[in-house]
């Protein structure tokens, strides 16, 4: 009887010494305050992370973000900002709203943050790469909203609790690099889609429910497959990963003989092109009339009259037929357009961009209607070939493909004119014009809607047409009548391979072209959904395919590193975080990025396959 009653003080001790700890977590935007303020005050920090207890929290404070109405903190992204020490308790469990906790990359110590289960809203928690230790928490019930748990590299030992399986929303799981110990349990999570338990102190076998995850994340375990299969990361299956798919191994003399025979292949085919490239370009400037033509006029307008009058001029020592190919503007069906060569050639122009192909202007024509007007550079395709690629893009018919309205083809010009769509493309409504960072962000639903738009478009070309683009990037994407995403620039890259430049639109391009595609210079379906998969990555991160103010990194090795780091939520634009209910779209996004760009094109999945899942994510 004694025990009992002091069991029963007890228990009434802790509730009335610690309420925080059982009573529900509510409160205000005051609230939310004080308890960042108890937080960053309990705690070690750098001066550089000071927040004002009189400054506005939901705009001044660095790493916090509040809901729509500002109302509440919803999110706080604290990365590689220095703290040290244990996790204050009672401070950040305080924030009742809260669904986003970052706090990976910092010198945390302690015992896991128990109060942190009373977090009932939160949806992604990562405290990885820090020095957390002891035991899991085995009851989970009250993150039923969970979708990523992130602790990565800790010292958390003792074994994966079984509970974890009550975090029935999870999406992404990651206990790597800890010292965690015993078999894994069944985790009967059906939604998983990460999983990382690598590099701990596992033993077993890996639980059948587990086995899609494929053996990279279990590695540096005692773990089996199976009864028969050797452990993952052991000895024996090392020596597998050096045979090749028939079992015979490669010395490294081989290799290096192999590799210097390739060089000097190489060295002597670079050769040959060299003096075969030197021939031509001197056969064409002793054959090449020395004439002015509107190619060399100033980049920023159309040619003037006068220029126009004298190519006009020059084309009668040409035979007639000739000539009036010269002056002919070819128009499609539906185009409501009417002018001459003349018209387009001395309208006020206004240049948009320069691309692989050309230079893109914006043209007003005498009767103020707006045309864009692709003008090619260097494009060595003969008139036939040139005439004929546009008969086909110029009948695609498809709303989330441009249209093209016109071309025109004569000797000196080459140009293709489109509608023209004043509300910018995708990479401008991204990242601003000239990449100003004073722009309006784009929202969540419209980018969603350019990626569905760019997708119908592209399976058209693909299964009706049985064409490819080729040229898939984000300046090449607009939004057409019904706010849906539509491709331009359709066919071009299959008049010609252009030669690679040295500037920097040239350096952007070929961010978005597949590996193979760059090698070959040839243009497949599968290289289409690789550059698509590098828009839809441009798209999710809000960074450019090539942004020189950050890191002059590809996309997609940005992403794999940010991956390797085990934090998929630094991949996401912080502007898309804000949205309401959003996680689950979002891992389910890059998930189908990882699918398009992975680097062996079979095993890139086709584009209806990629509409099916963009209009499912819409419709949810």
């Amino acid at each position: 009887m004694s025990r009992r009653l002091s069991i029963f003080y007890s228990v009434l001790l802790l509730i009335f010494a610690s309420p925080s700890l059982l009573s529900p977590v509510t409160g205000d935007l005051a609230g939310d305050r004080q308890a960042l303020l108890d937080f960053l005050n309990n705690i070690t920090h750098p001066p550089s992370l000071a927040w004002n207890a009189s400054s506005p929290i939901c705009t001044t404070w660095s790493g916090v973000t509040c809901n729509r109405d500002n109302t509440r903190v919803t999110a706080l992204h604290l990365p590689g900002a220095s703290l040290l020490g244990p996790i204050p308790p009672g401070t950040i469990s305080r924030l009742s709203e809260l669904e986003i906790l970052s706090l990976r990359s910092n010198g945390l110590h302690g015992p896991f943050p128990i109060d942190f289960l009373q977090l009932k809203k939160l949806k992604a928690i990562t405290l990885g790469n820090n020095k957390l230790s002891g035991p899991l928490p085995s009851d989970y019930t009250t993150w039923m909203n969970l979708t990523v748990l992130d602790l990565f590299g800790n010292r958390f030992n003792g074994s994966i609790p079984s509970g974890v399986s009550n975090l029935t929303g999870l999406l992404s799981l990651n206990l790597a690099e800890n010292d965690l110990s015993g078999e894994i349990p069944e985790l009967n999570l059906p939604g998983l889609r990460r999983l990382n338990v690598s590099n701990n102190n596992l033993t077993g076998t890996v639980p059948k429910s587990l086995k899609r995850f494929g053996q990279s994340s279990f590695s540096g375990n005692n773990l089996t497959y199976d009864n028969t299969s050797p452990p993952v990361g052991s000895p024996e299956k090392e020596k597998e990963q050096k045979e090749d798919k028939h079992g015979i191994y490669i010395s490294e003399p081989a290799v290096l003989g192999i590799v210097i025979s390739g060089c000097f292949l190489i060295f002597f085919a670079i050769a040959v092109l060299i003096i075969i490239c030197y021939v031509k370009r001197k056969k064409r400037q002793e054959t090449k009339p020395e004439t002015v033509t509107p190619a060399k006029a100033n980049p920023e307008t159309l040619p003037s009259e006068k220029e126009v009058s004298k190519t006009r001029k020059e084309l009668n020592i040409e035979d007639m037929e000739e000539k009036s190919e010269f002056n002919k503007i070819v128009f499609f069906e539906g185009s409501n357009l009417a002018f001459n060569l003349e018209d387009l050639l001395t309208s006020s122009a206004e240049f948009l961009g320069k691309g692989t192909f050309g230079m893109t202007y914006k043209a007003v024509l005498g009767d103020a209607k707006v045309i864009a007007v692709k003008r090619f550079k260097d494009l060595s395709v003969s008139r036939k070939d040139f005439k004929h690629q546009m008969e086909i893009v110029g009948n695609v018919k498809h709303e989330n493909v441009a249209p093209l309205r016109a071309y025109v083809c004569s000797k000196e010009e080459k140009l293709m004119v489109y509608d023209y769509y004043p509300t910018g493309s995708l990479s401008v409504l991204l990242h601003g014009k000239n990449g100003d960072e004073g722009h309006k962000p784009l929202d969540w639903g419209t980018r969603l809607r350019f990626l569905i738009g760019l997708a119908k478009g592209l399976a058209h070309l693909h299964t009706q047409h049985k064409l490819v683009h080729g040229n898939i990037k984000s300046s090449n994407i607009f939004l057409n009548s019904k706010r849906y995403g539509c491709i331009s620039e359709t066919g071009l890259a299959l008049l010609t391979n252009p030669v690679i430049r040295a500037d920097s639109s040239a350096r952007t391009e070929l961010r978005y072209r597949a590996p193979e595609a760059y090698d070959t210079r040839r243009s497949t379906p599968e290289s289409d959904i690789y550059g698509f998969g590098i828009v839809m990555l441009e798209t999710l991160s809000g960074r450019s395919s090539m942004d020189d103010k950050k890191e002059d990194i590809e996309l997609v090795v940005w992403m794999n590193k940010v991956l390797a780091e085990q934090w998929t939520g630094e991949v996401f634009d912080l502007e898309l975080v804000k949205t309401p209910d959003i996680e689950a779209k979002l891992i389910q996004m890059l998930d189908l990025v990882q699918l398009c760009t992975n680097r062996v094109p079979a095993k890139r999945p086709e584009i209806g396959k990629v509409v099916e899942i963009l209009e499912e994510i819409e419709r949810e």
